[in-house]
């Protein structure tokens, strides 16, 4: 599952507390994503890559999607 963000911090506090509740996952990965805008100026966004969740962590993850304005990449 990717969940995207616009702040890195926002992602990495994301990933830490999904390692807290979650413990068999360990901490997921952090990875930024540049983005080209219209003007040509880089733009990023930052994906938090959560393996193993199952369906009931979705609620959680759902809580801390709209805690900090982040969304699932479905591909």
């Amino acid at each position: 599952m990717l969940l995207v963000f616009g702040e890195r911090d926002e992602a990495e506090e994301v990933a830490e507390t999904l390692g807290e509740w979650f413990p068999g996952l360990g901490v997921p990965r952090v990875v930024r994503e540049t983005l080209a805008g219209e003007d040509d100026a880089e733009d990023a966004q930052w994906i938090v890559v959560a393996e193993g969740l199952d369906g009931t962590a979705l609620v959680k993850v759902e809580e801390l999607l709209e805690r900090y304005d982040g969304w699932v990449e479905t591909e």
